[in-house]
């Protein structure tokens, strides 16, 4: 009996041990939860400032760019060879505060923020064809429509879809209207990947993606930012040599006016409209990239400038897996 009653004690005993031991480490486990939780949102909010601080470095470029022009040179004239266009490569974060002068004195390679890189760019959105261009005053643009058209038997892309894609633009945007009808419509993109409910496939989006952008008003292309596809698709009777011949000219002197073009191409300057083409932009995309170890940070940014005011229309954010190594 006496046995009995010593093997129930030791039984109870390391129960009690594994109940405490199960308590203490699932305590332990919610404190080490709370503490990455409490990481990550404050790395999510560091990351937030800093590429914020980085989109609004990039307007500032672009709103002096404005000032600059205005002030002598080509007023409304945009090329390659601005500021804007150059791009940020990759670099520690902490050489940006050594070069506005903050006390770099206590960083070491060790911490965060020397371990934390920036990179950005600038692109104009206007060196593209715009999707908003197909339809006008309710109606598929035919100029509009044969450029695209141009794009697409380019690109190897059927024609049935692009059909398909300016009717159901056209719906869209007359049902934006409420006439009735908008519960039929489908929704009105705002990115180029949203195409897609306006009948285009994947294949045929990730194959557009670097000619074609979506704005909210229809612009001309930039013949000073365009690359040779975009050119020959803008420019009617425009063949991809004719296309080069514009940018390596231009790689010279920018043009200054589109009757430039027409002198270049050496056709009148009627067959060339200021609605279809412009040597300045309005519209641009403002790319920044944030990375850390082995997270990445990325922001989007689609701003109009307007004058001396760059507005952002709208920016998205989000992290992935880093492919390369950081710097050493």
């Amino acid at each position: 009996m006496r046995k009995a009653h010593q093997g129930a004690a030791l039984l109870t005993a390391m129960l009690t041990v594994a109940l405490v031991a199960t308590l203490a480490s699932a305590a332990l486990w919610q404190q080490w939860r709370s503490l990455e939780i409490e990481s990550a949102e404050r790395a999510r909010m560091q990351s937030q400032w800093i590429l914020n601080g980085a989109l609004d470095w990039a307007r500032l470029i672009l709103r002096e760019d404005g000032r600059s022009a205005g002030a002598g040179g080509s007023p409304g004239v945009d090329h390659l060879a601005e500021p804007w266009a150059v791009p940020l490569e990759e670099a520690r974060l902490s050489t940006f505060l050594a070069s506005s002068g903050s006390n770099n004195d206590a960083l070491d390679t060790s911490t965060t923020l020397s371990q934390t890189f920036l990179s950005g760019s600038i692109t104009d959105l206007q060196s593209r064809l715009n999707v908003r261009n197909l339809v006008d005053k309710g109606k598929v643009s035919q100029p509009a429509l044969e450029a695209f058209t141009r794009l697409f038997v380019k690109l190897q892309i059927p024609v049935g879809e692009l059909a398909l894609l300016a009717e159901n633009l056209r719906f869209a945007l007359d049902t934006s209207k409420d006439n009735g009808n908008a519960g039929l419509a489908p929704l009105l993109p705002q990115r180029v990947s949203q195409l897609v409910w306006l009948g285009l496939s994947a294949k045929s989006v990730a194959v557009l993606s670097p000619y074609i952008t979506v704005l909210p008003v229809a612009t001309p292309v930039n013949v000073n930012t365009a690359d040779v596809t975009v050119l020959a698709a803008a420019i009617p009777r425009t063949d991809p040599a004719q296309a080069q011949r514009l940018v390596t000219l231009r790689e010279t002197r920018h043009f200054r006016f589109v009757a430039d073009v027409a002198t270049a191409l050496g056709v009148p300057e009627a067959n060339l409209t200021e609605a279809q083409l412009s040597v300045g932009s309005e519209f641009f995309e403002i790319h920044g990239q944030l990375r850390q170890d082995k997270i990445v940070v990325q922001q989007q940014s689609v701003v109009r400038r307007k004058d001396l005011n760059v507005e952002v229309l709208w920016t998205t954010r989000g992290p992935r897996w880093a492919t390369t190594s950081p710097l050493q």
